[in-house]
């Protein structure tokens, strides 16, 4: 599939438009929510964090849908270290046990879990990140 099919096209304009939202719930309406998710050894106000995580958000948002085509392996990268970064905050809501956005019982939150690598992946296909990372490789092996 090439990198700017319409599929991963969609993929990649349907993940910017989840960030775009999710940025925007962490400054207004699912403040309270996010807060749940961050790990309490964090030693920066745990609003400020939601706040933060909310800009980043609305950044890589933003840069997933207009990021110029020579940028957007870059964004995709940027995009899937953001999903690695905020996952222990995942983990910290199953390990404490913490009510929110409906994950009310450990099966809830472990199987929320599953899906963070899914958003890593979901990251690096639209973009064509990896993709074009493995064809770099493949260009070095080459001229090696």
């Amino acid at each position: 599939m090439p990198l700017t099919s319409p599929v991963r096209t969609t993929g990649r304009l349907a993940l910017g438009a989840m960030l775009l939202f999710a940025g925007t719930s962490h400054l207004t309406f699912a403040r309270q929510e996010f807060s749940a998710q961050v790990p309490p050894w964090i030693p920066v106000d745990t609003d400020l964090v939601v706040l933060a995580s909310g800009v980043a958000e609305l950044t890589l948002g933003g840069a997933l849908i207009a990021a110029p085509r020579r940028h957007r392996a870059t964004v995709g990268w940027v995009v899937a270290a953001f999903f690695v970064a905020i996952f222990p905050g995942n983990i910290s809501q199953l390990v404490t046990r913490t009510d929110a956005f409906g994950l009310d019982s450990d099966r809830a939150r472990a199987v929320r879990l599953l899906f963070q690598p899914l958003l890593v992946l979901w990251a690096l296909w639209s973009t064509g990140a990896w993709r074009a990372w493995r064809q770099r490789r493949a260009s070095a092996r080459v001229i090696q």
